[in-house]
């Protein structure tokens, strides 16, 4: 092994693209679907599947639902009604407070104790979820997850919320990778380049979670689980602290049910 720097892989733009459209296009065509729908959030993952979407299925085949609630910053709303009108696609927007406050008064939730932000915030993931699958259903569409790879690996999403699609278009893709190709596309940079956050509670974001941002954790990623390399070789090539490298690796090995089918017993 050499001493140099785990690096992300550089993109080849093109060769990328074409390998996500042709993909699209089979899972839609053995599908018999009419098209595609997904959440538009405003940040860089919806709009990047978003946007390869149109240009494998044309603007006429997707749609994107907006899916605010009360804590939903203005910003990000507005990013993703400029997306929706830069691409062509028809959009719904349903407010989901009220959906909420419905299922927190009925679960008896305290909002108080940042200890319960999370099961809730899992809630209104599953939420969303539930709200793309009405109009899959409705117009015969296959439901887009939108995560990539980076938060794939840790385990960053919720199961049967944001992790219950029929396909993930950019689930190859550690973040790094998203960002570049969907400026390369033509992404407006303040969303190809705005800092994640998954806004399940109020001021929500992706480092309150994750352990390192996504510059410093994609090497760590490719290392581990595309190289193969020891946690202490990691560790050094990065230059992060062993200590969260084994974090990481913890929160793969306990996301593990995350990525598999449910378990059932073998004949």
């Amino acid at each position: 092994m050499s001493n140099s720097k785990i690096t992300v892989l550089e993109l080849d733009y093109k060769k990328t693209e074409n390998r996500i459209i042709n993909f699209i296009k089979k899972i839609v065509e053995e599908a018999k679907a009419q098209g595609v729908i997904l959440g538009l959030s405003g940040g860089v993952d919806s709009s990047l599947a978003a946007t390869i979407c149109v240009r494998a299925l044309g603007k006429e085949r997707v749609l994107g639902v907006l899916m605010p609630v009360s804590f939903t910053p203005q910003e990000d709303m507005k990013d993703a009604k400029e997306l929706a009108k830069w691409l062509g696609i028809k959009t719904e927007a349903i407010p989901l407070e009220s959906i909420y406050n419905a299922f927190s008064k009925s679960l008896k939730h305290d909002q108080r104790g940042t200890e319960n932000e999370i099961p809730m915030a899992n809630v209104l993931a599953r939420i969303r979820m539930v709200i793309l699958y009405y109009y899959a259903n409705l117009n015969n569409y296959l439901v887009v997850g939108t995560g990539d790879r980076s938060e794939f690996l840790i385990g960053f999403f919720t199961k049967y919320g944001d992790g219950g699609a029929d396909f993930y278009p950019i689930n190859q893709l550690y973040k790094s990778q998203v960002r570049k190709l969907a400026e390369h596309l033509g992404v407006p940079r303040k969303m190809a380049y705005k800092p994640s956050s998954p806004r399940l509670y109020p001021g929500h974001k992706a480092t309150d979670e994750i352990p390192l941002d996504y510059e410093q954790l994609d090497p760590v990623l490719i290392g581990l689980f595309d190289k193969k390399f020891s946690h202490r070789q990691v560790s050094k090539l990065t230059g992060v602290p062993i200590e969260i490298v084994e974090e990481i690796q913890k929160r793969f090995n306990k996301s593990k049910h995350k990525r598999t089918y449910p378990l059932m017993p073998q004949k």
